[in-house]
């Protein structure tokens, strides 16, 4: 059901969406809608709760792939970020609805979008000490997994609401360019030697 309610938000957005469009763009009665969610928020919710999940297990489903591999690091975590945010930013992208619809998940779904954020955090941590116990890089000691997670995973969302927009099919590269300078520094101070 999520295909067809995702489709009749991209194609009439938010505002503009009744029940009886939702309805009608599921093959369904009103009533039959109404049988599964209370109004269009709880379905505008329910499609961003669905993308979410299947946004979440491909970004790490290819964090095992670049595991097993032994991509690097970067490329894999490149690749991690572009189905985390790049996959559902490239659905939104082709409707004329996209700042409407960006805007009303932000207001609409702000704790799922939170609580989405920190379970990503916390699995990519997870994933930072797996690329160190798997030798593909070395976190400094001061460098906690968690707190390089939520760099990293800023830096991959900040593109995402980058000024000027960064087109959708761009953002890998930028991804790319944000995470190796986040995880390998772009700069060294000056009078400090590196190891």
């Amino acid at each position: 059901m999520a295909d067809p309610l995702r489709q009749a938000f991209l194609d009439f957005g938010y505002e503009q969406m009744t029940m009886i469009g939702l309805a009608k763009a599921c093959g369904l009665t009103r009533r039959a809608l109404y049988h599964h969610f209370a109004d269009k928020e709880e379905a505008f919710r329910f499609v961003l709760e669905v993308d979410t999940r299947i946004a979440m297990a491909a970004a790490f489903e290819v964090a095992q792939q670049g595991l097993a591999r032994r991509d690097d690091p970067v490329e894999t975590l490149t690749r991690v970020m572009d189905a985390r945010y790049a996959m559902n930013r490239r659905k939104l992208s082709a409707s004329p609805h996209a700042v409407e619809i960006n805007d009303q998940a932000f207001r609409r779904a702000r704790g799922m979008m939170v609580e989405a954020a920190i379970a990503f955090q916390a699995r990519l941590a997870d994933l930072l000490v797996e690329m160190e116990q798997a030798g593909l890089l070395t976190l400094r000691p001061e460098t906690r997994p968690a707190d390089l997670a939520q760099a990293l995973a800023d830096g991959a969302r900040g593109s995402n609401q980058s000024l000027p927009p960064v087109k959708a099919e761009d953002l890998p590269a930028r991804y790319r360019n944000i995470l190796g300078s986040i995880l390998f520094g772009a700069a060294d101070r000056p009078g400090v030697d590196r190891p």
